[in-house]
């Protein structure tokens, strides 16, 4: 592919690249030497589970991988022993050995719902900062004053509220960055609330003579109540572990302007198609749909995104359907389908076979929401339906073998 090809897919949903000149530098090295570009990304595993949140930057490093490129996909369990101060308003509590421990096999289990694993590295950073000397720490942090970590807006919002800053916590950007040096990564990419972390990666790998890595910033997916960035403790998250139908249901709750952003950070769809969505050429409705199953599939399956979408179009149907309808099961005859003449008139919604004929040809009839054209229908065993009678009359009938 052509390298400004390249750049464009890169750039679709991006904040900053810093600099985009040493991007197109180092794709165009890559091309010549046939040799893969590292592309870097830090998760700490400070909760169990990754969300739909996370998967914008799982889904940009998806991208490098379709390009040819390497991923390391790297796990701060170091790190997380500090907490990432980023966007932070207090210190963070110490997460303990084990919940380290647990949240990183979950992660590993879970980014491959997403990257190649033929063309991902899994890389712990306690693998070399564990071993490093004080000495050697020192010597990192004598590269950087307090000044420069006071630039960072968290820091200056807790210093001037006169809020605790430990000093453990100005290491974090320190370490993240040496990470940089460690892995020597050509690319790191992050949230924009990163940028201070991924800008000292750069001075880190000039310190120790590596070629700087270029810097990419996503943007912070908003979650389902459309504030404030997709968070767990702020229950407004998607789990990529959850069930197809609370994934579906969740993904078809979010505002018509939330599920562009969607579209545009987690989604595989074209550019084509993309602004075809933009422009009102696809009703939102069906737009949404359509989001909500490719998420299902791609965290279980077509055929669980199927049938999510099923249920959700039938309880979405029967939103006004009472609660206390009553709830009918009809033995079939040898295991054959009845017929819905037989049916009706079973349960009592018309007093005779031909009254039910009558009634279907009016279009008095609806099964899931369907109004039912052909009076000759037959329904399998083991099949559950809503039917309709009239504007007010319902009964959920379940149909036995």
């Amino acid at each position: 592919m052509d390298i400004f090809e390249q750049i464009e897919i890169i750039k679709r949903g991006t904040v900053e690249i810093i600099s985009e000149e040493e991007l197109k530098e180092k794709l165009l090295e890559s091309q010549r030497d046939k040799n893969p570009l590292r592309i870097k990304a830090g998760f700490d595993p400070t909760a169990p589970d990754i969300h739909l949140g996370h998967t914008v930057l799982l889904q940009k490093l998806r991208i490098f991988q379709k390009l040819g490129h390497k991923v390391l996909f790297l796990i701060g369990d170091f790190t997380a022993r500090i907490g990432d101060p980023s966007g932070r308003n207090e210190m963070r509590k110490p997460m303990t050995e084990k919940e380290i421990r647990e949240n990183s096999k979950t992660y590993q289990q879970q980014v491959f719902k997403i990257l190649d694993p033929e063309k991902t590295e899994v890389v712990f950073n306690s693998s070399w900062m564990a071993k490093m000397s004080l000495s050697e720490l020192i010597r990192i942090a004598s590269q950087h004053t307090v000044a420069r970590m006071l630039e960072r807006d968290d820091f200056t919002k807790r210093f001037k509220a006169e809020k605790p800053i430990g000093i453990h916590e100005l290491f974090y950007p320190l370490i993240q960055g040496y990470d940089s040096v460690a892995i020597t990564a050509d690319i790191e990419i992050g949230g924009t609330d990163q940028k201070f972390n991924l800008l000292v990666g750069r001075d880190m790998q000039r310190i120790f003579n590596q070629k700087p890595q270029v810097v990419i910033t996503m943007p912070l997916l908003k979650g389902l109540d459309g504030l404030n960035k997709m968070s767990k403790s702020l229950g407004n998250y998607i789990g990529i572990t959850e069930t197809p139908k609370e994934i579906f249901g969740k993904v078809m709750s979010v505002s018509d302007e939330l599920m562009l952003r969607y579209y545009e950070l987690v989604s595989d769809v074209s550019q084509a198609e993309f602004e075809n969505i933009k422009s009102g050429k696809i009703h939102p409705m069906e737009a949404k749909q359509k989001l909500s199953k490719e998420i299902v599939a791609r965290f279980h399956s077509p055929e669980e995104a199927e049938k999510a979408e099923q249920k959700f179009l039938k309880q979405f149907r029967f939103k006004e359907v009472p609660a206390d309808i009553p709830e009918i099961n009809v033995k079939c005859r040898d295991g054959k389908p009845v017929w819905i003449g037989n049916l009706l008139k079973t349960i009592n919604a018309f007093p005779s076979t031909s009254e039910a004929r009558r009634k279907i040809k009016e279009g008095a009839v609806k099964i899931d929401g369907a109004r039912v054209e052909d009076d000759n229908i037959e329904i399998a065993p083991g099949n559950e339906v809503l039917i309709q009678v009239g504007k007010k009359k319902f009964f959920k009938v379940y149909i036995e073998g």
